[in-house]
């Protein structure tokens, strides 16, 4: 069989088990965000439809898809609820760190133990002060102790993936830690105003013990420490990123066209008649013919659609550069990573007008609690407070007017 043909038969298939999941996700959204409960129920349901070993390859039990496949997934979620995406999306990024930074054979084996699992995985590698320590123990192996702020997932993860520095001589290392054991515990600070489902908690870490195969590599940011390939870390997260960016812009920008066409209905309905009776034609009064909601409409449409083309090539360079593996030379990882963080920018900038403006085209009814509109606003500027963007635009200039190389860096 044709090899692109089964490809897009597969990304077809995930995308079919995407949309069916997200449609059960939109229909209580609203409820479940009020409520605010630990998101176990829903990560029961990605794990039942196969979506938390999408990227695993199928010879070790995994879905076997691609890292656009993902990417579509993601958008998909979190155009139904944006704190689910945002859980699944970093859990694609953490449970791909051994593939950035360890061997393929202790990659492989990690690969294995996660499909066989069905593990979410939780944690972050942004630097935290005090970092965490990572103390070589008598009898081998490390113990771990600290604590780090604003782990993603920590709350409902079967493994988390942390940074760590090694108390003897500071090298940062990635390490994977069973939150199951005593000596690990979330905090009580997971109440932010939005994306209340990601499960996102501080966690501390009291002698926890980290065997050395639990060491998935070194994290070192100095010069020619770490291979190009590895470089593409912290692309590959900027476009998970992008991708929640952009499903929450479709999902309130979907809603919010139903919400506008229903009232459209309403309206017609309650004023027809006055209307037909003054001479005025029903359709000249409804919402639908509204210059201000028309062009605000269109506006978003075309925010939204250029951030996903921007998204959609940085994608595919990204697909590029992680089949190119070890021949991936700095000159394609730097330009990978600049295309990575501008369609992050793009995609911020778009979710942030989207989810703003769409809410002046409803007008009074987008204040009302039962239609929950205010939580793509509140999910987007939750999301994107723990992933600022200027930092990448910084590097964008940098690149554009002196060609310099993004420095090394991490997904948060």
């Amino acid at each position: 069989m044709d090899p692109v043909s089964d490809e897009r038969q597969g990304r077809a298939r995930w995308l079919h088990i995407a949309r069916e999941v997200a449609d059960d996700l939109a229909a209580d959204a609203v409820a479940r965000d009020q409520a605010g409960k630990l998101p176990f129920d829903e990560v029961a349901q990605l794990r039942e439809a196969g979506l938390l070993t999408l990227l695993i390859p199928a010879e070790h039990g995994g879905g076997g898809a691609d890292w656009s496949t993902a990417h579509a997934v993601v958008r998909e979620i979190a155009a139904a609820d944006g704190a689910i995406g945002q859980l699944l999306g970093g859990h694609y990024v953490l449970s791909w760190t051994a593939r950035f930074f360890a061997g393929p054979d202790l990659a492989d084996r990690v690969a294995r133990e996660s499909a066989a699992g069905q593990w979410c995985w939780g944690g972050g590698f942004a630097a935290h002060e005090p970092p965490l320590r990572l103390t070589p123990a008598a009898g081998g192996g490390f113990l771990l102790n600290g604590r780090q702020g604003g782990v993603g997932g920590a709350r409902v993860a079967d493994r988390l993936a942390v940074r760590a520095a090694r108390s003897d001589t500071g090298e940062p290392l990635a390490v994977l830690v069973d939150p199951a054991h005593p000596g690990v515990a979330g905090g009580d600070d997971g109440d932010a105003f939005g994306q209340r489902l990601s499960g996102n908690c501080s966690v501390d870490f009291d002698a926890v013990p980290v065997a050395e195969d639990a060491v998935l590599g070194s994290l070192s940011a100095d010069e020619g420490a770490q291979p190009p390939f590895a470089g593409l870390a912290a692309a590959t997260g900027r476009l998970v990123s992008a991708q929640l960016c952009l499903g929450i812009a479709e999902g309130v920008l979907a809603e919010a066209r139903e919400f506008t066409r229903a009232r459209e209905h309403t309206l017609a309905g309650e004023y027809g008649t006055y209307l037909g009776r003054v001479g005025v034609p029903v359709w000249q009064g409804g919402l639908a013919q509204d210059p201000h909601v028309l062009v605000t409409y269109g506006e978003l449409t075309v925010d939204a659609r250029a951030a996903s083309a921007l998204a959609d090539q940085a994608a595919a360079a990204l697909d590029d550069g992680l089949a190119r593996g070890e021949d991936l030379t700095d000159d394609e990882c730097a330009e990978i990573s600049v295309l990575a963080a501008a369609a992050e920018a793009a995609a911020a900038r778009a979710v942030h007008d989207v989810t703003t403006r769409t809410l002046d085209v409803i007008g009074p009814g987008a204040a009302s609690s039962r239609h929950g509109f205010d939580r793509f606003w509140r999910n987007a500027r939750t999301h994107t407070l723990s992933h600022p963007v200027a930092h990448g635009l910084r590097e964008v200039g940098d690149y554009f007017l002196s060609g310099a190389h993004p420095p090394f860096a991490l997904p948060a």
